[in-house]
């Protein structure tokens, strides 16, 4: 009688559980759906998005070394090939100034072209680089900074031939690794235990501790220059734009532990846009005091693992299994 009693208990509780976590979700729907859902032929991830300077000529990279060319503006896709012989390679990241494109991979790749993706050459890299070439921004003619999945930060100014190091010293695995626009970056340990930062003109990177219990997932820079920090349980804080060590009140876009939340853009200076597992895609019109979710992709099959804003009106999701969502501004937005 006495188990049939704590079986009864255990189910109830299950049960309450699950009613709160019900009314918690309850966060607003939008009420139009800007995205249009592309599917990719493939079953890789999504790593990165760029366009040429006419932002109708594009490109997407991602694992299993798939990379897909658009010449009408990401409408639609058709899948290329470099060729890197035998060698299974991933792709990381892309970026374009004009017609001249980098593209970073992993196990240790750095690709080049001058006319927009016609032609790709591969750059030699040392062999005693630390760590893997992880993301790259083309500044301007033959110049270019990289930086290593080690935090090691290096630039060149003459195609790739010399790179100058930025910082002496590596930051260590690092999850993931942001760059600002103004040239800072901030990286977050692979256990998502602590954060690091370094600005340009520093020697070293510098270290910061967690400001909660809850492990980092994910860093970024807002369009003001201050930080923005995704944790563990769907948890989002922004620093303060003058001291990036003061840290605002925890906002939680959606009360949920059913999945995270992975990724955040700014597509204006005050909307941005927030993506998690489980095809979950939350707005926020108004720097995140208040939220509503696109309830319109939450059937894709899909985690949402990166947001790219080529433009206001140029706006990309990428996830898995080839899955590309395209913003679409509705005319009020636009």
């Amino acid at each position: 009688m006495n188990l049939f009693v704590r079986k009864l208990k255990e189910i109830v509780i299950i049960l309450a559980v699950g009613l709160l976590c019900i009314s918690c979700s309850s966060v607003e729907s939008l009420s139009y759906n800007p995205w249009t859902v592309i599917n990719l032929p493939t079953d890789a991830t999504l790593a990165d998005v760029a366009f040429t300077d006419d932002l109708n000529h594009g490109w997407v990279v991602g694992t299993k070394g798939i990379i897909f060319e658009t010449t009408d503006g990401g409408d639609t896709w058709q899948e290329m090939s470099i060729d890197l012989g035998d060698e299974k390679v991933s792709y990381t990241a892309i970026s374009f100034n004009e017609q001249e494109g980098w593209i970073t991979g992993k196990p240790s790749i750095l690709l080049h072209t001058k006319d927009g993706g016609t032609s790709w050459s591969r750059i030699p890299l040392s062999p005693k680089l630390p760590g893997a070439p992880y993301g790259i921004l083309a500044l301007g003619p033959n110049t270019a900074e990289m930086v290593t999945d080690l935090g090691a930060i290096y630039k060149t100014e003459d195609g790739g031939r010399n790179w100058k190091a930025l910082v002496e010293g590596a930051v260590g695995v690092a999850r993931n690794i942001e760059r600002s626009a103004d040239g800072q970056y901030v990286a977050v340990s692979a256990k998502g235990n602590f954060y690091s930062t370094w600005k340009p003109g520093d020697t070293e990177w510098t270290p910061h501790n967690r400001n909660s219990s809850r492990r980092i997932q994910n860093m970024g820079f807002t369009e003001n220059g201050s930080l923005w920090l995704i944790a563990r349980g769907g948890q989002i804080q922004f620093s303060d734009p003058d001291d990036q060590e003061s840290w605002g009140e925890v906002e939680y876009p959606e009360l949920s532990t059913s999945w995270g939340l992975l990724d955040l853009a700014y597509r204006t200076q005050d909307e941005l846009w927030v993506a998690g597992g489980s095809g979950n895609l939350l707005i926020s019109p108004n720097h995140g005091e208040s939220w509503s979710k696109d309830r319109d992709v939450e059937d894709v099959a899909s985690n949402f693992y990166k947001i790219v804003f080529v433009t206001a009106k140029k706006g990309f999701v990428l996830g898995q299994q080839g899955v590309l969502l395209k913003y679409e501004p509705p005319s009020e937005a636009a």
